[in-house]
C-alpha cells in the first residue's frame, strides 16, 4: 500500500511540476510578444499619421540637414498627423538643438502640450524631457 501511495504521490509532483513549468512559459512568451510589440511601436515607420507617399520624401530629408527637413516640414506638415507628426517635428527638433535652442525648446514644448499620456511616443518625451526643459 506505501507503494501505491508513493507512486501517486510522486505522479502528483510531477503533474504539479508540469503545470507550473506550463505556467512560467505562458508568462515568458506573453513578456517577449510585449517586448515585440513596444518595440515595433516604437519603430517610427509604423506609426499612424502620415500618408505613404511621403515616406520616400521623408527618407530622403532625413539623409540631408536640418534645413532641407524644416522645408520638408513647411511644405507637407498639415498632412501629417499625430503621432508620427510628434515624432518627425520630435527628430527636428533634436537637429536643430545647436542651431536654434530657442527654437528646438519651443517645438518640444508644442510635442509635449498636444501629446497626450497614452501617446506611443510618451518615452521618447520623458527621454528628451531633461534635455529641453
Amino acid at each position: 500500500m506505501t507503494k501505491l501511495i508513493s507512486a501517486l504521490i510522486v505522479i502528483a509532483v510531477i503533474f504539479c511540476g508540469y503545470q507550473v513549468w506550463l505556467k512560467w512559459d505562458e508568462v515568458q512568451h506573453e513578456e517577449e510578444t510585449k517586448k515585440k510589440e513596444a518595440a515595433a511601436m516604437l519603430n517610427p515607420v509604423y506609426l499612424a499619421g502620415m500618408p505613404s507617399q511621403l515616406e520616400t520624401s521623408y527618407q530622403q530629408v532625413q539623409k540631408q540637414d536640418s534645413a532641407a527637413m524644416r522645408v520638408w516640414l513647411k511644405t507637407y506638415g498639415g498632412l501629417l498627423q499625430d503621432p508620427r507628426k510628434a515624432w518627425i517635428e520630435l527628430d527636428f527638433c533634436v537637429a536643430i538643438t545647436r542651431e536654434d535652442p530657442t527654437e528646438s525648446r519651443r517645438i518640444f514644448k508644442s510635442v509635449k502640450d498636444r501629446t497626450p499620456a497614452n501617446s506611443p511616443i510618451q518615452p521618447r518625451l520623458k527621454q528628451l524631457q531633461k534635455s529641453y526643459e
